[in-house]
């Protein structure tokens, strides 16, 4: 079975049970209206031509999928890679309808990218086939109806291209895209947001599990952007040690700690972390299953599986990463009593910075970084605690009452708007 497939199939499973727990709400949504709301309200693909530096004339894929917007306009990553085809842009898009109605942030869910492999591609090539790809979505996206951002081998030059081409025809639109450079109208925070917004759901859970955060040990796997930011911020501002770190090569894993800036250090020199002296090197399933407190799967999805997750020693999983827990795996930790903060609350802290970046595009007024920090704080505290009532009210893990959620706000907007 492929990721994609797995991965749709455990969301529609989650979706299903949340929508089964909701018969339980005082309110009652009409029945058909919530079996709708996972299905896409549009699913564009295009053949994005590109005249290769050699000469050669090729085109890839491109996919952009408006899940629902009953809540505002679609909003989601652009990810450039060879696995990059419907199934996952659908599944992806579901997932962020429901992550911004989590938030309570007035936005749908979107998805898309490219099938390529940006590594074989030079920069001219890479800057032609991101304007080509703008201009075949068209007036489909914009800062009213569909708002893409950085995801998987995109990043803010990418954002900064997009911006260029699409304001070619619809004059200065900043607010078309989120995660720009500071000079085209990005927001201060955007780097740090997922990994701050992981920190933020760490520091809840913990709270709500009577765990002590101070010289508590925390495995992230994966060493990117939202591990490197997550690890510092846990370290510095939480006080716990950080266990372990991975890349796609391999893991360190020290049970006294490690040092996270000489890791980063060595990592940039050597573009892998193995012969680092301050860790014991392994493989990522065998970092996945170490001692720790807490785990955050923060690399790609699919991390944790039926094979790993009865011998996952942390009491707290906190979802860094999209779609990391396989809907069986998801069942053995439930059994096990491991406490799982989903990917849908957990790594939201950039779709919510996202957020404020387009608020001040549109208002043309800037915030500095600790306003940014503050708001960011307020709606993840929020959103955890609504999240963890709705969980003691059906007496059901955090995931489906994350679903449950977001399920009823988009219902609700859907209701309200007549659609």
């Amino acid at each position: 079975m492929s990721t994609s497939t797995m991965t749709r199939d455990a969301v529609t499973s989650y979706t299903m049970t949340a929508i089964e727990h909701m018969r339980s709400l005082e309110t009652v949504i009409d029945q058909d209206l919530l079996a709708a709301i996972p299905k896409s309200k549009r699913e564009i693909i295009v053949e994005v031509p590109l005249r290769r530096d050699n000469g050669r004339y090729v085109t890839f894929r491109g996919y952009r999928v408006q899940h629902n917007d009953a809540r505002g306009p679609f909003k989601g990553g652009l990810r450039f890679h060879p696995t990059v085809d419907l199934k996952e842009a659908r599944t992806l898009a579901h997932l962020m309808s429901l992550k911004t109605a989590v938030m309570n942030i007035p936005f749908g869910g979107g998805k898309g990218g490219i099938a390529c492999d940006p590594k074989q591609l030079s920069t001219r090539e890479l800057e032609q086939l991101t304007r080509n790809f703008t201009n075949l979505l068209g007036d489909n996206i914009g800062p009213l109806i569909d708002i893409p951002a950085p995801d998987v081998n995109t990043n803010a030059q990418v954002m900064a291209w997009i911006v260029d081409e699409y304001s070619k025809k619809h004059s200065q639109a900043w607010g078309v895209v989120t995660g720009k450079p500071l000079e085209l109208g990005g927001s201060v925070g955007r780097d740090e947001a997922t990994g701050r917004g992981v920190m933020l759901a760490t520091r809840e859970a913990a709270a709500e599990r009577g765990l002590n955060l101070k010289n508590s040990g925390v495995i992230f796997q994966g060493f990117g952007n939202v591990a490197s930011f997550g690890a510092r911020l846990i370290e510095q501002e939480l006080g716990a040690k950080i266990l372990g770190v991975s890349t796609s090569q391999g893991a360190i894993y020290n049970k006294k700690g490690i040092d996270i800036d000489s890791a980063e250090v060595y990592y940039r020199q050597n573009k892998s972390l193995r012969g680092f002296s301050g860790g014991e090197w392994m493989t990522n399933d065998e970092l996945l299953v170490r001692d720790c407190d807490i785990l955050i799967p923060a690399a790609l999805g699919n991390a944790i599986t039926a094979r790993n997750a009865g011998a996952i020693k942390a009491k707290i999983l906190v979802e860094g990463a999209n779609d990391c827990t396989e809907a069986e795996a998801d069942r053995i930790l439930l059994e096990r009593k491991v406490f799982v903060v989903p990917d849908i609350l957990a790594n939201a802290g950039g779709v919510v910075v996202s957020y404020f970046e387009w608020v001040q595009n549109l208002s043309n007024h800037y915030w500095g970084i600790d306003q940014v920090r503050k708001e960011l704080e307020r709606i993840m505290v929020s959103a955890y605690s609504n999240v963890s009532a709705r969980a003691q009210e059906l007496q059901t893990c955090m995931r489906i009452a994350a679903y449950t959620v977001a399920i009823e706000r988009i219902a609700r907007a859907m209701i309200l708007r007549g659609l």
